[in-house]
C-alpha cells in the first residue's frame, strides 16, 4: 500500500486536509490552491481520489492534486519562512 493514499478530503475556511489510509492526516492552508480557495462548498466536496489514492481530483472544477506535492510544499514553505 502505498503510505500517501487518501481516506477522506476535509475543508474549512483555512486549511484543506487529506486524511490517509495509514491514519495520519496532512493539512495544508486552502490559500495555496487558489482554484479551491475560489470554489463553493459543493464543488469542494465534490471530489474523488486517482492513482491509486495518490492524488485528488474536482472534475467539475477541473483540477488535480497529488497528496505527495502537499508534503513537499509545506516543506518549501517552511524554508521561505526561515
Amino acid at each position: 500500500m502505498n503510505t500517501l493514499a487518501g481516506k477522506k478530503v476535509t475543508f474549512d475556511d483555512t486549511f484543506l486536509t487529506v486524511e490517509l489510509k495509514d491514519g495520519r492526516r496532512i493539512s495544508t492552508p486552502l490559500d495555496w490552491y487558489p482554484e479551491l480557495k475560489n470554489s463553493t462548498v459543493e464543488e469542494l466536496k465534490d471530489y474523488h481520489f486517482i492513482c491509486r489514492g495518490t492524488g485528488v481530483e474536482w472534475e467539475n472544477l477541473d483540477y488535480q492534486l497529488s497528496i505527495e506535492s502537499m508534503v513537499i510544499g509545506n516543506t518549501l514553505q517552511r524554508k521561505k519562512a526561515a
